[in-house]
This record gives structure tokens, sequence and C-alpha cells, in this order.
């Protein structure tokens, strides 16, 4: 038995609250892992699990009576005071999941703050405004109900959205493609791809009409193309080396130092948080490198290096976006999702290739 106050898209605050290992959070919930039968609480220090093997539970008699045992480490059946900020905060994401219009004014008059006031915490704990907020929860109110099997316009409605054109644009910002190929699980999408050589491996670049979709490394070209396949399963995939010309002879100059910026269109699904990180990893200067931490200070809050580290990590578009420019904060090479050697290799090359330009 989990936790009944958040549903679907609010249980992922819980989540991003233990993988930051949130203090703040600590009485609000409690964790229990499926692959050890222990439960925790928020801000306990031992290895994070597969977000998969997680429940969330309101108290802790709830996490015993689903059969878990209290972690040794964090002890989570101490009591300690709940935070009364993180405490309403949650209450205003209650409201905004059981509502669907409600104002700034009517969450702050129902918890027992100013709208400004309200405004500023909440963003400080969830990291979005409410108003984002909730853009978010009938986006996925949205995609829920066409999962299920509601047609776009039923399912437009349903969450919330009072016209087309406002879903249209905030699919836009969320999707990555229209509500209609959404449905269809991509679908009508058309992507084109080329395999070339590189000197970092085998190179596979894909884009959509829109923009580049993929930039990945390998040595199988089978593998490289069965990844993107797996990535967009219901799209229509072809080889056209001429389409990608131009895609791939910026990234080849970029390889090789003779231009330092690289500047492509690009198309991908991201959350909105996932969008702020690559958009900040697009800031670090060529020839650079910042520490996760450092980039989680320059999204405003040093608190969410794990969630920064998995923005990295899911980016799928490798150079465009260089998440290969973040190190370990004693600036040894961490994980990179086409091999540390190659981040090892772009690092120097960069390097080489900023330095001879100062000289």
């Amino acid at each position: 038995m989990g936790s009944n106050k958040l549903k679907n898209m609010e249980k992922e605050i819980y989540w991003q609250a233990f993988s930051e290992r949130n203090p703040r959070f600590d009485g609000v919930f409690y964790t229990g892992v499926r692959t050890t039968g222990i439960f925790c609480k928020p801000s306990c220090t031992a290895r994070l699990p597969k977000r998969e093997n997680v429940v969330f539970f309101d108290t802790s008699k709830q996490a015993e009576e689903g059969g878990f045992r209290a972690c040794l480490r964090c002890k989570p059946k101490e009591e300690k005071a709940i935070d009364p900020q993180v405490e309403a905060v949650v209450k205003a994401c209650e409201m905004l999941e059981s509502e669907d219009q409600v104002t700034l004014e009517d969450l702050g008059a129902e918890i027992g703050m100013s709208a400004h006031h309200l405004q500023r915490v909440f963003k400080e704990i969830i990291g979005v405004s409410p108003k984002k907020y909730a853009e978010a929860k009938r986006m996925d109110k949205f995609k829920t109900g066409i999962r299920h099997g509601s047609d776009v316009v039923t399912a437009m409605y349903d969450a919330g959205f009072g016209s087309s054109s406002r879903l249209y644009e905030k699919a836009a910002e969320n999707m990555g493609m229209t509500p209609a190929v959404y449905q269809k699980g991509g679908k009508g999408m058309e992507i084109n791809y080329t395999i070339t050589d590189s000197d970092i491996g085998r190179m596979l670049v894909a884009r959509t009409p829109k923009g580049v979709c993929a930039v990945t490394f390998g040595e199988d070209d089978a593998a490289l193309i069965e990844n993107l396949e797996k990535e967009y399963p219901q799209a229509a995939i072809t080889s056209d080396a001429k389409d990608l010309k131009d895609s791939v002879s910026a990234i080849i100059q970029y390889l090789a130092g003779k231009d330092k910026k690289l500047d492509l269109p690009i198309d991908v699904q991201a959350t909105a948080f996932q969008m702020q990180v690559w958009e900040a990893l697009r800031k670090i200067p060529y020839g650079e490198t910042v520490s996760y931490s450092q980039l989680a200070e320059m999204m405003g809050d040093k608190k969410k290096v794990r969630a920064v580290a998995s923005a990295c990590a899911r980016n799928r578009v490798a150079l465009v976006i260089p998440c290969h420019r973040v190190v370990g904060s004693d600036g040894k090479l961490t994980g990179y999702r086409w091999g540390v050697e190659r981040k090892k290799q772009l690092l120097e090359k960069e390097s080489k290739a900023a330095a001879s330009a100062k000289a």
C-alpha cells in the first residue's frame, strides 16, 4: 500500500526529493525499496535504488504494514517535525491535482500563505512555479487519457485544456510532437539517418524535419540503428546521407576543432527540467569543464546534483548538447553514455584546440 496523497506525476516530486536526499521532506513521506524490504526517510544516505523498485508511503506505519522494516542507517521511525513550508507545498500540489482550475490566490488562502510567498516557496521546493506545475499536470493527464484510448478532443477537455491551440502550444514544449502523432505512438514521424566514421568511432546522426534528434557513437552500425529504432519505434526511419550532409559536416568540423561552436537545431523529447539542464550545458565554453555540483548551482539549486546528472545521462544528441564537459567534483571523468574513453578524447581535443586558438 503506497502513498495516496499524490498521483502519478506528483509522485515524481517524492522521487526527486529522495534522489537528492532532501532533508526538508523528512516526515512528509517514506520510501520502501522492494528489493531489500527496507523503508527509509528521504534524507537517507544509503545507495540510491532504481526508480522502479521504490514505493512511497505517507507514514512509517503504512510502510511497516506493507511489509517493510525500518532502515538502521537513517532510523525513519524517529519522530521529526515536518517542515511546514514543504507540507504547505504538498497540500498545494494536492489542490492542483484535484481541481481543474485554481488560482494562486485560492491556493494561498487555503494553505495560509500570501500568493507572492506561495509562489516563491513553491518554486524553491518544486523547482517550477505553480502555473508551470499545473500545466505539466494537465499535459500528463492528457497523455494518460490518450494512452487509455481516449480520442484527442476528449482527452484534451478532460485534461482541462480549453482549446486545441493551447494544447498544441504545450505539446510542442513537452512532447516534441503533436498530440495526434503522440496518440499513434509516434507513427507518422519521419526520421532520416546516416552513419559515418569520426575521430572517436562510428557516428550515427539522425534528424526530423524540425532538427537533429540523435547523435550517437559506437563500434557496430547495426547496434546504432537498433538503438535509434528503439527510441522511435513507430517512426518512419530511413537512411539518407544526402539529407544529413550539412549536419554531419558541421559535427565533423567541430570534432576536428575547426569550429568551436556547434549550433544545430534539435528536435528532442524532454521534460522542462531536462531542457533547462541541456540549455545550461550549451553555455559551457568550448575547452572548459564544470562539475555536476557547479552545473546544479548554475541551475539555481546546488542540491539538485543527482537530478542534473540524470538529465545529462538522458541526452541523445552528443556534442550538440555537450554533456561531456561535465566531470566529477574531483575533476575525474565520470560515466558517459558513449564511453568514458570517448569523453576523455573529446575533452583532450577541445583543450588542445582552445589552447592553440589562444596561442
